[in-house]
């Protein structure tokens, strides 16, 4: 008698502990109808709040859901990979636990991994009621990451997706200190199909991605698979050693014709800061991968757990 396939669904969790019942509800009546064995495994990235209480109280009275403890909160990112790791299942579905990925999608999801793909990612349309300001800063950080990285990443994909066992294997391997499964997923290549979605409504709580942490979100992304920002602090150095010198010419040819030298302490000082300002940016980005290389040269872990029952299920 052949077994059962698996499924496994990871879910990142920092203070949801007003969607975690709710989304173990919507999440069994959905895999219950499926002819799969199943697991759902919260990852609680360092709560503060009742998260993982909620989730041993479920846990306990609930075979199908697991939890793993974080030592601290190590970003969601490092808790994607967390559950990854140690996720059993034939594939692997991904997904935020604020319902605003919708569990009644994940039939969709497993219908394609059956017709032979070995990701299946999801793209948000637009949401209306998203203020315009979130928008604009989306639309453009896609915009701005593919034309500055070597990867491209399709407008409106999220973490929102379904990965064969062979793929989360592939995960498991790696080790570099600031994860963009977003980037790598695309990165690894493989067989891959793009379902649209509309997403749902927020259950509980606010969005934990402030624009502080978008930016950092972004500055990640790029530095993780391009070295071009290094390239174009050379071009425009180049560029502006070119400039300088043509204006050093010109005034030297003027000063010869008119026979004076020009004054203007305004131009000079605006001259200087702004050269000096550029020179930051410079530095500032070669500091970026210098301290990449730093932190990934002491092969620290990911992430760390404090405690997790899925041994004591399986």
């Amino acid at each position: 008698m052949t077994l059962q396939k698996k499924i496994s669904v990871v879910i990142p969790s920092f203070n949801e502990e007003g969607n975690i019942k709710i989304i173990v509800n919507a999440l069994n009546d959905v895999l219950q109808k499926l002819n799969y064995r199943y697991e759902l495994i919260f990852v609680d990235d360092g709560s503060s709040d009742k998260t993982l209480r909620i989730l041993q109280e479920i846990s306990a009275n609930d075979s199908n859901v697991f939890y793993i403890e974080l030592s601290r909160n190590f970003g969601h990112q490092n808790a994607l990979k967390a559950g990854l790791d140690l996720a059993s299942g034939d594939c692997i579905i991904t997904m935020d636990g604020d319902m605003q990925h919708p569990p009644e999608m994940i039939p969709q999801l497993v219908e394609k991994w059956e017709e032979g793909f070995d990701i299946v990612y999801t793209r948000r349309l637009e949401d209306k009621n998203l203020p315009a300001f979130k928008k604009i800063t989306s639309k453009y950080f896609y915009k701005f990451i593919n034309s500055i990285s070597e990867i491209k990443i399709e407008e409106g994909t999220a973490d929102f997706r379904l990965m064969d066992k062979k793929v989360s294997t592939v995960f498991f391997a790696f080790s570099e200190n600031e994860l963009f499964i977003r980037g790598l997923v695309n990165w690894v290549g493989f067989k891959q199909f793009a379902i649209d979605y509309k997403p749902a409504e927020r259950f509980s709580g606010n969005s934990k991605y402030t624009v502080k942490k978008m930016m950092q979100f972004a500055l990640k992304g790029i530095t993780s698979f391009s070295i071009r920002p290094l390239y174009i602090s050379i071009f425009l150095g180049i560029s502006l050693f070119l400039l300088s010198l043509l204006l050093y010419i010109l005034y030297v040819f003027y000063s010869i014709y008119y026979g004076h030298v020009i004054s203007g302490w305004a131009s000079v000082i605006f001259t200087i800061v702004i050269f000096g300002g550029l020179n930051l940016i410079v530095l500032g980005i070669i500091g970026v991968y210098v301290g990449k290389l730093f932190m990934q040269s002491k092969q620290r872990p990911n992430y760390l757990i404090r405690d997790t029952n899925l041994e004591d299920k399986k």
